[in-house]
């Protein structure tokens, strides 16, 4: 079974909508046989960081409000985080372009390690107030989940996965993606934002029943004497 997740790095919901799912998933008895694939989607792909400003300042001018009504959105948002055992550290987040970041876990996604790319740079974001747009750091954070630094920084500095990152999006507004997380099961059913672990664990039982392989019937070539319950044929 398939499930295809858009998110981004920045994407406070989408952090917590991962450990919702994953939760569920680690529950689920067939999850064995779930594929989960990320694509990438920027919630602001135009952004440029401007020196000094916080992630508080950001958000109040984003929309609209005082400084302390950011700080206190975000405030809400950590107390969310924390029902999934995640430990926001707004104070130190550093506002950032994700552009680059999504081209690094496809660069992880072509090395097996895609899901734990996409967990380190959320971690480093959101927890340890690391800088996931500057080259440097994503050259680092890269190696900590076994890529290699050379391969890394040529494939940012070259641009090899931008394209991969632009069908992604794309693809996003193909079915209509308005907001992130945003989970399609087996290309069929969509689940929009950080739904709680319940709702994931049906919807994965719904549609594993409903997609699971069916076992071929068995047909008999030849019949002969032999034994059962109730006896021997003789």
């Amino acid at each position: 079974m398939k499930v295809e997740i858009w998110s981004d790095v920045v994407c406070p919901f989408c952090y917590v909508g991962k450990r919702k799912f994953e939760n569920a998933l680690k529950a689920f008895p067939h999850r064995d046989e779930v594929e989960v694939v990320w694509h990438s989607f920027e919630l602001n792909p135009d952004f440029e960081p401007v020196p000094g400003e916080t992630i508080h300042d950001y958000l109040a001018k984003k929309k609209g409000v005082s400084p302390a009504e950011g700080r206190k959105m975000n405030d809400y948002m950590t107390g969310v985080a924390k029902e999934v055992g995640l430990n926001y550290d707004f104070d130190n987040v550093i506002p950032a372009n994700t552009f680059l970041a999504h081209q690094l876990i496809h660069l992880g996604a072509h090395h097996g390690r895609q899901d734990a790319t996409k967990e380190r740079l959320m971690a480093a974001y959101y927890l340890e107030g690391q800088n996931v747009g500057d080259l440097d750091t994503l050259v680092k954070l890269g190696t900590e989940v076994g890529l290699d630094a050379t391969e890394s920084r040529a494939a940012l500095t070259a641009g090899t996965y931008a394209e991969a990152v632009r069908l992604d999006e794309y693809h996003a507004q193909q079915i209509n993606v308005r907001g992130v997380p945003f989970f399609v099961f087996e290309d069929k059913y969509a689940v929009s934002g950080a739904q709680p672990s319940e709702l994931f664990a049906e919807v994965l039982e719904k549609v594993y029943e409903e997609f699971k392989p069916a076992k071929p019937a068995l047909v008999s070539l030849a019949d002969g004497d032999a034994c059962g319950p109730d006896g021997c044929a003789v």
